[in-house]
């Protein structure tokens, strides 16, 4: 699991950046303002998961199976809720309805909230 956190971490950052620029460059011509600051903040959250997944990586030892969900929680909430907003700024210019991707985008950010304070309730008990 680690080793699995640590690769989603530098996947996720690498992403990130790749998308961010993409952002920038490519869609500030076909995204409307609006659109492009959705996508620009499923970036900045996907960055800071990159981010929560390489620190985490180091600090757990994933002996336990509520370390193990700190990890998943976060892979899992960034895919759905970075993911959903990607596809939800591009919809228009696919020609796709994607509006059924609305309510994915909070369960996603809910999933990542209940990683952070695992991860809280992991200091507290350990005392780090």
């Amino acid at each position: 699991m680690k080793t699995l956190t640590l690769i989603f971490g530098a996947v996720y950052g690498m992403l990130s950046v790749i998308l961010g620029a993409f952002g920038a460059h490519a869609l500030k011509k076909i995204l409307s303002v609006e659109r492009l600051e959705s996508f620009e903040t499923g970036v900045r959250y996907q960055m800071y998961a990159a981010f929560f997944l390489l620190i985490v990586g180091y600090i757990l030892k994933f002996e336990t199976t509520s370390e193990k969900w700190v990890s998943i929680l976060m892979i899992a909430g960034t895919i759905l809720f970075s993911f959903s907003i990607y596809l939800l700024s591009l919809q228009d210019y696919l020609g796709a309805n994607l509006k059924f991707l609305g309510p994915i985008t909070p369960l996603g950010g809910l999933m990542m909230i209940l990683s952070w304070g695992m991860l809280i309730w992991y200091f507290a008990k350990n005392r780090i």
